[in-house]
């Protein structure tokens, strides 16, 4: 599921457009149909031609409406920039570009609207001038459609540009920690209080336990809702309804943050890198103060300008902003700034620290430590370093780029809390920068784990008879994945978790077993039988007509010793002759072939391959016609 919006100048058809496209009026209120003017936030659905649902979030194009069309920005996929054919762009169609721009929206769609209305030789005109505005901004590469929602022309060169354009747009990543900004709150007779968002960073499902953050309040989902189908789970990328227990709607405001207990803290203060528009009409000094909006919240801020005494038109710097009201983000959330009065959008950016101290200005440190959590904490660039394979952690270190004392330390909570697995080694040995112990990322060792599991699935399906895979070839087959030196130790840590068997030369499933065919378990008792009568100068498996893959099983499972293709021993009988060897070796100091036929009352047929067996597993060595120990 993907969400796309609108933005764009008042009375340039957005809500028309929407309507053009869905069959759906996003204009709700009584007071937007009587005014033919949107006012607050709209929503509609359609399902393009490829069967792909898309969620239509539209907004108010007047520059009074603004802080109600920042509400529905955050969490787009895409945006339909629309602009009038017949008019090009205005002062709001200027601020709309600026605030995706802002926020980092970097697929759109130019929609050219009133088609109708103009010739071709104005539309061209129209077309090189959004072009040139489009020049340095994140939709610098929009493609321009240009429609007519009163003849429906281009409508569907429209849902085709927009199929395209998701079809190269990544969904949105599921990374267990599901937060919905409230955008609406509402009370539905017989239902009870339903919040509305876009959904982000995790899953919601029926019955599960949520919070509300700023504020606290504890709630259960009764029931979810996606474009008005009930739903028991929805995933992230999706407009979501949530009916909630024991909520009253007084209780809520927009802003607020919908996410499991205890997974978000707000705060009132934040670091920030702040990009000032080239076009602001002030420069920005310490104290100054602001409008803050990020998600759908909203409040007042107060500057602090860490690295810069003032930040100029086009500039941009270190800032911490302290909020009037506690606000829910995280890490690289990005947010606007507005000037309070007269409202006008002057810049924004991405938060770097959402849970910071109160700073000293140029402090250098504290610009230093600044400056790197904008590439990332340094949990994520260890975590980035790591990657999908087990490195030593002294080169996960260096690659993280993190200062080494900062890296080592967050490396071992990064242990601690399972988000990371140490594959070898004591666990004091990460505590050193040059440590050569092995560790790998816990997602990335799992999945893994999962690939083996169904590669040693399906072997079992195929080969019952096996008692596993061969460690030499399941290497082989995540030879892609992890190097052979490593290979061990990632089985190692799956071997002692349980989700792994092990045996010397193979790896199984836990709790396989090789089943035998009533007619096989029959070829084993006369086996067994015919080694028990003549333990010394067994019969080959071959003259009892035996299965080959039954012979290999008990080979695997170490019930007989394979000295050669044809000469098999069991294993209590070959233990029998290596101590009887081992100790005539002893009191003679030498054996011969004949001694040991004397031996074990057998002939040169078995004697000779049993002494050059012994030979080749380093027990005895040949000394001309005796064998003496290794």
């Amino acid at each position: 599921m993907y969400v796309i919006g609108t933005a764009g100048h008042v009375d340039h058809g957005k809500s028309t457009l929407v309507k053009a496209l869905t069959g759906i009026d996003p204009d709700r209120l009584q007071e937007e149909k009587a005014r033919e003017m949107t006012i607050d936030l709209g929503f509609a659905w359609l399902t393009l031609p490829s069967g792909r649902e898309v969620s239509v979030v539209d907004v108010p194009g007047h520059e009074r409406f603004i802080k109600n069309m920042l509400a529905g920005v955050g969490g787009l996929d895409a945006a339909l920039l629309v602009i009038a054919a017949d008019e090009g762009p205005m002062p709001q169609t200027e601020e709309h570009l600026d605030i995706l721009n802002l926020l980092g929206v970097d697929r759109g769609i130019v929609v050219l609207t009133k088609r109708d209305t103009v010739d071709d030789e104005w539309l061209a005109l129209v077309e090189e001038e959004v072009r040139e505005r489009l020049v340095g901004t994140t939709l610098v590469d929009a493609s321009i459609v240009a429609v007519s929602a009163r003849t429906g022309q281009g409508l569907g060169d429209l849902r085709r540009e927009i199929d395209l354009l998701l079809e190269h747009t990544e969904p949105r990543a599921d990374k267990g920690r599901p937060r919905l900004p409230v955008d609406r709150a509402f009370t539905i007779a017989g239902f009870g209080t339903v919040v509305t968002g876009t959904l982000t960073d995790g899953s919601l499902k029926t019955g599960q336990e949520v919070e509300i953050v700023p504020g606290g309040l504890r709630s259960r989902i009764r029931g979810l809702q996606s474009h008005k189908h009930k739903v028991e789970s929805v995933g992230p990328g999706n407009r979501v309804a949530v009916n909630l227990v024991g909520l009253e709607v007084d209780d809520l405001r927009r802003g607020m943050v919908l996410t499991l207990p205890g997974t978000l803290e707000p705060t009132t203060r934040v670091d920030v890198h702040l990009n000032l528009l080239a076009g602001a009409p002030l420069t920005l000094e310490q104290n100054s103060r602001l409008d803050f909006f990020t998600g759908a919240a909203e409040t007042a801020a107060q500057v602090t300008l860490l690295d810069t005494d003032t930040l100029e038109p086009g500039g941009s710097g270190l800032v911490q902003l302290r909020l009037q009201e506690p606000v829910a983000l995280l890490r690289g959330d990005h947010y606007i700034v507005r000037r309070p009065s007269p409202g006008l959008t002057i810049g924004g950016g991405e938060v770097i620290d959402p849970y910071p101290r109160r700073h000293k200005r140029f402090n250098e440190e504290t610009l230093h430590t600044l400056r790197t959590l904008q590439r990332g904490t340094p949990e994520e660039l260890l975590l980035e370093a790591l990657g999908n394979i087990p490195q030593e952690v002294k080169a996960v270190v260096e690659k993280s780029g993190v200062d080494v004392a900062v890296a080592v330390g967050t490396l071992g909570k990064l242990i601690a809390s399972g988000q990371v697995l140490q594959l070898n080694g004591p666990a004091s040995s990460v505590l050193s920068p040059q440590s050569s112990a092995l560790v790998m990322s816990a997602p990335a060792w799992e999945a893994m784990m999962k690939r083996v599991g169904t590669l040693l699935g399906h072997f079992h399906h195929h080969q019952p008879l096996r008692r596993g895979m061969s460690k030499e070839e399941l290497r082989s087959r995540l030879a892609k994945d992890v190097h052979a030196k490593t290979f061990p130790h990632v089985m190692s840590l799956g071997v002692s978790r349980g989700m792994l068997g092990e045996d010397a030369t193979t790896y199984r499933l836990p709790g396989f077993e090789p089943t035998y065919t009533p007619i096989q378990k029959k070829q084993i008792e006369r086996l067994m039988e015919l080694h028990e009568s003549s333990p010394y100068s067994p019969p080959a498996p071959h003259e009892i007509g035996m299965d080959p893959e039954v012979v290999a099983s008990l080979v695997e499972g170490g019930e007989l010793v394979k000295l050669g293709d044809n000469l098999l021993y069991t294993r209590k009988a070959y233990d029998e002759m290596r101590v009887q060897i081992l100790k005539a070796i002893d009191e003679q100091g030498e054996i011969n072939i004949a001694f040991m036929r004397d031996l074990f009352g057998t002939t040169r047929k078995y004697a000779i391959p049993f002494l050059e067996h012994l030979d080749e597993q380093k027990v005895t060595r040949r000394a001309g016609d005796v064998r003496v120990r290794w």
